[in-house]
């Protein structure tokens, strides 16, 4: 039995980033730079990364709880939803402070769009939770359908499109990574 192997010749084999095209932007010389480390790390690992998994984790769940809810009317789905979405506040809180930390101290972030795009759609979604909580207040399943579950389902989507933006910082124009390039600029 014979094996043939066969190799890429194109051009976009040799480059050192994902063949994906950008978003919004790109610049070679930011793949190519160290990197811009986060400007809140603990021993030199960068905090934001960490402390967005639990917004993310808590919203999301919630929308689960509410497609929950919508499903049995079990009055554990919407306490649960409730809860959820206070905690993702709380974290959301905390890891909105750390990014935010990040986008004034690190003038290559707000040179970008993706870090633009980014920052709004994060304060969106945190916005959106708020309002979604409040109209929970008092009574947790009264407002669950449609109100509630339409806040969640929209703050699922834009966390799903920021976390996009997010990674975009990290990977295609390496800020936030351990790294000893310029705040400024490649």
């Amino acid at each position: 039995m014979e094996t043939t192997e066969t190799t890429s010749t194109s051009s976009t084999a040799s480059t050192p980033f994902p063949n994906i095209p950008p978003v919004i932007e790109s610049d070679d010389r930011e793949y190519r730079d160290t990197g811009v480390p986060s400007t809140v790390a603990i021993a030199g690992h960068p905090l934001h990364p960490l402390s967005v998994i639990f917004p993310i984790a808590f919203l999301a769940a919630a929308l689960g709880s509410d497609f929950g809810y919508w499903l049995t009317r079990d009055f554990f789905w919407a306490r649960a939803s409730f809860w959820l979405i206070g905690l993702g506040l709380a974290s959301g809180a905390i890891a909105a402070m750390i990014g935010l930390s990040d986008f004034l101290q690190i003038e290559r972030v707000r040179k970008r769009q993706a870090g633009w795009a980014h920052l709004i759609l994060n304060v969106s979604l945190l916005t959106l939770s708020v309002v979604n909580f409040l109209l929970r207040l008092g009574d947790v399943e009264a407002k669950i359908l449609p109100w509630g579950l339409l806040l969640s389902l929209i703050v699922g989507t834009l966390t799903s499109i920021s976390g996009w933006f997010g990674a975009e910082l990290s990977y295609r124009h390496k800020i936030g990574v351990v790294g000893a390039g310029s705040r400024r600029y490649p």
